[in-house]
């Protein structure tokens, strides 16, 4: 065990985000390999927005992707007291004060930095003038250094300093008494022991700030790693227009979670030019020294490959676990008809998702086939009758019901008839599955068994009858 701690820390207003999850595998990763802490905290100061809903909804996608977390979940919402405590530290210790301010003046103060071309900060109207009033609304301010500059090393993109003239006095408590982000993220981070925030880079801005909060309360400071952001095919910032943001779906739309995982992985990640990893492999090699420097760009086709290769390269066992999922979704008795392992293996090759192969495993698992009317227009016609018939008589009598042997059955028939394959298999194919797309003839055959096959050949022959 190392002594390395890191957190994943949602805020529980929605649910588990693509960004939010990729931040979330890293420290998952690194926590792993270095044998750390990895802590979950929910964020839940936003009372107004977050639900008991949205809390689930995280947890059930941390636990689909297989991130486990060594502490937690633990609430913000249970340590309201402390924060307060820490409050009256910093107002008793003069390094906060309280703000009466209104929000007009507020406005009006930040127009006229505007105007005179100031940055539009904080006065510092109310920093030496006291308490006027309990009676007062008023927020709670810290009082931070006016002069020199905070300077931090980010494991990842290396020295960053800020001025410290640039940064205003951040509110700590606002006029309802709740505390504010900057200032409970420390001390949560602080208390549980943390000694490595890794987060989005959009958290970079507000570093700085959180380090004079360190130091005011008498903290450690922790080291710092900031992760690039994601981004859509158009460079802004990965949003719904650009496709689903939602791990759970990604589930729904039948992704298996070790082709997220991998791929989310890969954005902004590297080890060589390997592109397939499995979970173990990731905490092998993960290491913030090969995170990318710059944004990286979703792009779902490169997931969708990742996808169909996890799925052909899938334990059938296991797929047909998946599948039965998304088919009971649909109102499909999977208790009955043929074994689902066996589907799995037949459609593997054919899937890039759960979903399409569901699509395809309908017509396994209904009980009459939905037949194409241009596939039954060009191949259940006549001409192919006789054929299908004598298909039909050679089946009734074949004795053994494995692919091989009805490879050799399907053979006699077309030597018997004198007929080429493409002549008996389309039309057979078209009787069968309804279309002329799937796995080969005599699987099909062999998945559906004896008496489902020949019905629905049977079912052709009667159509083609009229």
């Amino acid at each position: 065990m190392s002594n390395l701690r890191v957190r994943f820390a949602p805020s529980p207003t929605g649910y588990l985000h693509i960004g939010g999850a990729r931040t979330a595998l890293f420290n998952f990763l690194l926590a792993r390999k270095q044998q750390g802490t990895f802590v979950l905290r929910i964020e839940d100061t936003d009372v107004a927005r977050s639900t008991q809903e949205s809390v689930n909804a995280i947890l059930q996608a941390m636990d689909w992707l297989g991130m486990d977390c060594d502490e937690g979940p633990l609430y913000q919402s249970d340590r309201f007291d402390l924060y307060r405590q820490k409050v009256d530290q910093l107002l008793a210790e003069g390094k906060a004060y309280r703000c009466y301010c209104t929000a007009d003046e507020l406005e009006k103060k930040r127009e006229d930095a505007l105007k005179e071309g100031r940055k539009p900060k904080y006065d510092g109207t109310c920093r030496e003038r006291g308490e006027v009033s309990r009676d007062l609304p008023c927020v709670v301010r810290f009082k931070a250094p006016q002069g020199g500059a905070t300077t931090f090393h980010d494991r990842i993109k290396g020295s960053i300093s800020f001025q410290n003239d640039e940064l205003d006095d951040l509110i700590i408590q606002r006029t309802d008494g709740t505390p504010t982000y900057n200032f409970v993220v420390v001390i949560d981070d602080a208390e549980m022991g943390i000694n490595l925030v890794l987060r989005g880079d959009d958290h970079i801005n507000n570093t700085p700030r959180q380090i004079m909060l360190y130091e005011a309360l008498g903290y450690p400071v922790p080291d710092f790693a900031h992760v690039p952001m994601i981004l859509g095919a158009d460079k802004s910032r990965l949003s719904k227009r650009h496709g689903a943001t939602s791990v759970m779906a990604y589930k729904d739309m039948g992704y298996l979670p070790e082709a997220l995982v991998n791929y989310l992985v890969r954005l902004g990640w590297s080890h060589g030019d390997q592109e397939i990893f499995s979970m173990k492999e990731l905490i092998e090699l993960f290491s913030l020294d090969n995170v990318g420097k710059s944004a990286s760009v979703f792009n779902p086709e490169k997931l969708l490959w990742l996808n169909s290769h996890y799925i052909k390269t899938g334990d059938p066992a296991r797929l047909s676990e998946l599948l039965a999922e998304h088919l009971q979704s649909e109102g499909v008795d999977v208790s009955t008809g043929p074994a689902l392992e066996a589907i799995v293996a037949a459609l593997q090759d054919r899937s890039k998702t759960l979903v399409e192969m569901a699509q395809q495993a309908l017509c396994f698992l209904c009980e009459k086939v939905d037949v194409d009317e241009k596939a039954a227009a060009k191949f259940l016609v006549d001409k192919n009758r006789q054929p299908l018939e004598a298909l039909v008589r050679t089946l009734e009598t074949w004795k053994e019901w494995d692919e091989k042997s009805l490879d050799t059955a399907f053979k006699n028939v077309l030597e018997t008839n004198d007929l080429k394959f493409g002549k008996l298999a389309q039309p057979t194919r078209v009787a069968l599955m309804g279309d002329t797309k799937g796995p080969g003839i005599c699987l099909i055959m062999q998945i559906l068994g004896r008496e489902k096959t020949i019905d629905r050949l049977k079912e052709a022959i009667g159509r083609i009858s009229g």
